[in-house]
């Protein structure tokens, strides 16, 4: 696993710059399933996970859900029969920070023990 899910995010206020093109460069091969994506001129990660049945789908919600309010930071999740999409951007700042990554990162460890 990424040394991303050994970090906690942290408090992120508005006014704080977005990750720089060169720290996206050095973050997103510890996340690369995750699409760089960019909608409403915002960056965005995302990425859809495929499940059985929507019960697993579900379940898998739930878990993201649970991280993110342990972390306190909270994506956008679209959750569908046998797949969930997640969404990690930071809305204060209306784009990328490190914590979208560390999230990632975390929501794939989740992932990977479901």
């Amino acid at each position: 696993m990424s040394a991303l899910t050994q970090m906690k995010c942290t408090a992120c206020r508005k006014g704080e710059p977005t990750v720089t093109d060169a720290e996206i460069a050095e973050l997103h091969p510890q996340v690369s399933e995750w699409q760089l994506i960019e909608r409403d001129g915002i960056k965005r990660l995302e990425r859809l996970f495929k499940f059985e049945d929507f019960a697993q789908a579900l379940a898998f919600t739930n878990k993201v859900g649970e991280l993110a309010e342990a972390e306190g930071h909270h994506p956008a999740i679209l959750t569908e029969w046998g797949r969930v999409t997640v969404i990690w951007w930071t809305h204060k700042i209306k784009g990328l920070h490190r914590n979208d990554f560390i999230m990632a990162a975390k929501t794939d460890r989740v992932f990977s023990q479901s």
